[in-house]
């Protein structure tokens, strides 16, 4: 078995460990530890650098937009530093305010493409305009948008801009009908799974704190959505998130 959890929050130090291993027993080769603001990016670079098999992006969410991206680029140099992100908008919550999360976003697509970075998209009852920030600014050659949550008019939007489409737990939702619509429409080689652990457990793990050693259970929603073998879609996702993050592994 060779899963990528592309996108994960890792507990941080030495409780890492454990979590990692798990993930390992479940086949799990790569784990992608996503930052959420700067300080939380320091600890997912510490977790990546302490772990084979694991890298991390830095990046500034948008509930954490209003403490600004201080010390955020500092990062990119980074070896273990793999994307920026994740970075967007997310006006369900609205833990900052609109215009910052734009202007942060914006500041984090801008960073992106002028180092050449992959970027992860968080975008929440927000489409219009998480593409029209996108669009201004520049999408990035790599592009993730992370825990896709929209359905097919949204997919094509993303798709058609060159972006990649990353399915979590979600897609395993009883409700979740128009997600497995999109991910029946998105082709395999734009494709990503992603555990966004430690939330979002796929059934029937609800109600559970998630973890990457459950990425295949997604896989597994995502390639009977498409009408695939999971081994198709195990293989083409892990070639697409190396791809992707530029790793430099092999299938075992």
């Amino acid at each position: 078995m060779a899963w990528a959890d592309h996108h994960c929050h890792l507990p941080a130090g030495e409780a890492a460990g454990p979590v990692i291993a798990d993930a390992r027993t479940a086949g799990v080769g790569v784990l992608v530890n996503v930052g959420t603001d700067v300080e939380d990016s320091c600890r997912a670079i510490s977790v990546a650098e302490a772990h084979e098999g694991v890298w991390a992006t830095a990046g500034v969410h948008p509930h954490e937009a209003s403490g600004g991206l201080g010390g955020l680029e500092a990062l990119m140099a980074r070896p273990e530093v793999v994307a920026v992100g994740e970075a967007g908008l997310d006006y369900h919550y609205d833990h900052s305010p609109r215009p910052v999360q734009r202007q942060v976003f914006a500041a984090q697509v801008e960073l992106a493409n002028r180092r050449d970075l992959p970027l992860v998209v968080h975008s929440r009852s927000a489409w219009d305009d998480t593409l029209a920030v996108l669009d201004r600014e520049g999408i990035p050659s790599r592009t993730v948008m992370h825990c896709f949550t929209g359905g097919p008019e949204e997919a094509e939007e993303c798709l058609r801009r060159g972006a990649v489409l990353s399915f979590s737990g979600i897609v395993t939702f009883p409700k979740a009908s128009e997600v497995r619509d999109a991910a029946r429409i998105c082709p395999l080689d734009r494709l990503m799974v992603e555990t966004d652990s430690p939330y979002l457990a796929p059934v029937p793990h609800r109600g559970k704190p998630n973890r990457p050693a459950l990425v295949g259970v997604v896989g597994a929603a995502v390639a009977e959505a498409k009408g695939l073998d999971i081994s198709d879609v195990e293989h083409a996702t892990w070639a697409t998130t190396r791809a992707f993050y530029g790793l430099d592994q092999e299938v075992a």
